[in-house]
């Protein structure tokens, strides 16, 4: 099953040439290899590029071991060159070469060689880009699959592929399982075997079950505010283990640094600045965050909002989740001050959305209860409310849109409306 991942070639082909790396990051099996090595090279042939003009090198193939010894690499690809037209170097899972900056740099030096890398570990990549290659880095991230993307090669009508999407995810092979036993086995077996080992063997954690309950809890958790107190106090309550609050915030960062999850700011709307005591985790595919709870704890909205989250990542926006300071009253008549969340505060240069994301308006309870907050914000940037269904975008008397999520994900303008 081929699947055309027209976002991500043109981003790659908008940066061919321009004498910068372009790496191309993001969790392990989220298609980065399909990218280059299948739909880039298709490009590359049909504007008549020779076939040996484009050097492939897959380092995390046993027959390329040798190729991950760094000056071996280089005088593989510099044999290669046999004139001076252009060469297309791709070089897959590059974190496998040590000092593979180094080599980089050194092609990024030889006038006709134009290079294209993946990996999938941000922190081992992102920091080299930065400083390694001295600006002359240029980072793709690529994510699962979108609904729309998933949608595009799945046999099926609309209400059976969100289904499936919810609770399957995004990663590129589950359209081509057939049978639901087969995609859960599968996103079970690579969550312990590919992303948790990953995550073990590249921090040499020797506590690999006190990794995996602090992934339950991330995973219980999605879309609700969290710190490394509370999880080590869950750990204390729930599993009669100590677990220090610098210990979880570390694993919570190689978690991120392997792509599994993202930790989203909460933003003070009406002050204008971070408030940095919690914040809010999602999961980069909802599929394998369901897997690791044994498809149990399936609630509608905070899956909602997890796909929501991350279609606005995959669009290129800035995220942040928003807080509203506001005055109320208690029961006993005395004010006092509450904090309204915004799900997503969403920036795209000098442009902000205001996002909520709603399963259910049924009522005038629901609809106050998501209203409220985005009703006391205190500039004019549009606000958009998502709920669950098919439902055409329309303004409501207090100049709210509200959409269906088949319209947000099906249509790349949809915050424009």
């Amino acid at each position: 099953m081929k699947i055309e991942r027209y976002n991500y070639l043109k981003q790659i082909i908008e940066r061919k040439n321009n004498g910068m790396v372009k790496v191309v990051t993001g969790i392990r099996r989220c298609g980065k290899s399909f990218l280059l090595f299948t739909l880039f090279k298709e490009h590359l042939l049909s504007e008549g590029v020779a076939s040996e003009h484009i050097i492939e090198i897959a380092l995390d193939g046993i027959e390329n071991e040798e190729l991950r010894e760094p000056k071996s690499c280089y005088q593989y690809i510099k044999d290669k060159l046999q004139d001076g037209e252009k060469y297309y170097v791709i070089i897959d899972e590059v974190q496998f070469m040590p000092r593979f900056a180094e080599v980089l740099n050194s092609l990024l030096r030889i006038e006709n060689v134009d290079v294209y890398v993946t990996g999938s570990n941000s922190k081992f990549l992102s920091s080299d880009i930065v400083t390694e290659f001295r600006g002359r880095g240029d980072e793709i991230r690529v994510y699962p699959l979108s609904f729309s993307e998933y949608y595009s090669v799945c046999d099926c009508d609309y209400d059976d592929a969100w289904e499936e999407y919810m609770i399957y995810g995004g990663l590129p092979v589950i359209p081509s399982l057939k049978s639901e036993k087969q995609k859960s086995d599968y996103l079970k077996n690579i969550f312990t075997n590919v992303y948790i080992k990953d995550v073990v063997d590249r921090n040499k954690l020797k506590n690999e079950s006190g990794l995996g309950i602090l992934v339950d809890i991330l995973a219980s958790s999605i879309g609700s505010p969290t710190n490394p107190t509370k999880i080590a106090n869950t750990f204390l309550s729930e599993q009669q283990m100590s677990y220090s609050n610098k210990t979880i915030s570390n694993h919570i960062d190689y978690l991120e640094e392997a792509f599994l999850i993202s930790k989203v700011s909460r933003y003070d709307i009406k002050g204008r600045k971070y408030i940095g005591t919690n914040h809010k985790y999602y999961f980069t595919d909802v599929g394998l965050r369901n897997a690791r709870l044994n498809f149990r704890q399936q609630e509608p909205t905070h899956i909602m909002e997890n796909i929501v989250y991350n279609e606005l990542l995959a669009r290129g926006l800035n995220v942040d989740v928003g807080i509203v300071e506001v005055n109320s009253r208690n029961k006993d008549g005395k004010s006092q001050r509450k904090q309204l969340e915004v799900d997503f505060v969403v920036n795209k240069a000098d442009v902000r959305y205001y996002i909520q994301v709603a399963y259910d308006l049924s009522t005038e309870e629901k609809k106050n209860q998501e209203f409220n907050s985005i009703r006391n914000i205190p500039d004019t940037f549009k606000r958009i409310v998502i709920v669950n269904g098919t439902a055409k975008p329309r303004r409501n008397d207090e100049g709210f849109v509200i959409m269906g999520m088949k319209y947000f994900l099906l249509n790349d303008d949809s915050l424009e409306i």
